[in-house]
């Protein structure tokens, strides 16, 4: 696999060793291995065949090269596991079985890498939610200050979205894939070989052979953005509240991160920057998958190679930004004081609208508020004993308080 040098938010991440060359080659001796076993436990094959495929020496540069006489990287590596392990490697399978099956073994070990980081994320942003629930804040819509918020409603929305993307990801089923040369299971006779492969796999049984039903795939890619979308909204306010002008929040602080190689004052929010980047590039990589989906007959003949790099990128840029995003989640500086600084007396005009209606009528409240605007009167000033911003949010601590609950019930379960 190439360097992830112009990929930073996975660089070092255990998601890119997880995807890397040296993983697929793993998944795809793993797979190779787990049909030995299977078929053995079937009498089909004698024993420590499977012990051999995982001995064998295999040069990953050598086997991409010549990956490209078959257009895949099974061919080659059966003629060498043959060599060192015997004739019993791969019997009866096609390469897109054990090339599938990798794929599922390498999404399964990097999606758990994934969730765990999910749950430190969604933790620390319960942790944001409870501290913060009457924390008032400005409101914004359309980019301009709206009505009073909180920041726990804010890091609330945060949470939820998370919780919510993780359960879609590990929700997902990933069924290991054998069928064959045209999905039959003729080279068997049987399909009682399909359960015991699964299990051999520890992955899902899949009821048919779906060399060309890419569902499996295509429903990974969904969560997989679903997953980047919901770190990506977080990383997105966080740079809009790290604003110079606005300074609500800022990113944990770490020797040389955020720095400028022009600008030596400036703290760039590059944790959230590298997520953003994550969560703009994977859904572009699902929709490659989706469009998979259409594939015809039995073997598919471009649509199933063309998975191969977006699924991997898309594990690896979800990997690196939901670790990237437990960072930011649980180091994030929260200014408390620069939000209540921030709200503007305008922010006032529903609540102080509402007060005055009930005593006056809607339309003499709204001259009133129009009078003291053009003034440049305070708003607040309107309602005898003046409004608080702070008691100006509703229920808004009441929604931080379902939204929690909600988290925890889920996390119990």
């Amino acid at each position: 696999m190439p360097s992830d040098l112009l990929s930073p938010v996975a660089a070092g991440t255990a998601a890119e060793k997880a995807t890397s060359g040296e993983a697929w080659l793993r998944a795809l001796l793993d797979g190779e291995a787990a049909l030995a076993r299977a078929q053995a436990r079937l009498g089909l094959v004698p024993e420590g065949v499977a012990e051999a495929i995982l001995a064998a020496h295999v040069d990953l540069d050598d086997l991409a090269v010549r990956a490209r006489g078959a257009g895949n990287p099974v061919v080659p590596l059966v003629a060498d596991l043959r060599e060192s392990a015997g004739e019993h490697v791969h019997r009866g399978a096609t390469s897109q079985d054990i090339m599938d099956t990798a794929a599922m073994l390498v999404a399964d070990r990097t999606r758990r890498i994934i969730l765990a980081d999910l749950a430190r994320t969604a933790d620390a942003l319960a942790g944001l939610a409870r501290e913060h629930r009457e924390t008032p804040m400005a409101g914004r819509t359309f980019g301009q200050q709206a009505v009073p918020t909180t920041f726990g409603l804010r890091a609330a929305g945060w949470l939820t979205a998370v919780a919510r993307a993780r359960e879609a990801l590990a929700d997902v089923r990933l069924p290991a894939q054998l069928g064959g040369a045209a999905g039959t299971m003729a080279a068997y006779g049987t399909t009682e070989l399909l359960p015991v492969f699964a299990e051999e796999t520890g992955l899902a049984e899949a009821v048919l052979p779906w060399h060309t039903l890419r569902a499996p795939v295509a429903e990974l890619g969904a969560a997989l953005a679903l997953v980047a979308g919901a770190l990506g909204k977080l990383a997105t306010d966080v740079v809009t509240l790290a604003q110079t002008e606005i300074g609500e929040v800022a990113e944990p602080a770490a020797p040389g991160r955020g720095g400028s190689s022009a600008m030596p004052h400036k703290r760039n929010p590059v944790l959230a920057t590298m997520i953003r980047s994550a969560a703009l590039r994977v859904p572009a990589y699902a929709q490659v998958l989706f469009a998979s989906q259409a594939a015809a007959l039995e073997r598919p003949a471009g649509e199933w190679h063309a998975e191969w790099l977006p699924l991997n990128d898309a594990l690896r840029l979800t990997g690196g930004a939901a670790e990237t995003a437990a960072e930011l989640a649980g180091g994030l500086e929260v200014f408390p004081d620069r939000m209540r600084a921030n709200l503007r007396d305008e922010l006032l005009s529903e609540q102080v609208a509402a007060t005055l209606a009930r005593e006056v009528g809607r339309a003499e409240a709204d001259r009133a508020i129009a009078a003291a605007l053009r003034e440049g009167r305070p708003l607040r000033d309107l309602v005898p004993g003046g409004i608080d911003p702070a008691g100006a949010v509703g229920p808004a601590a009441e929604l931080v308080d379902r939204a929690l609950a909600t988290y925890t019930g889920e996390t119990d379960s």
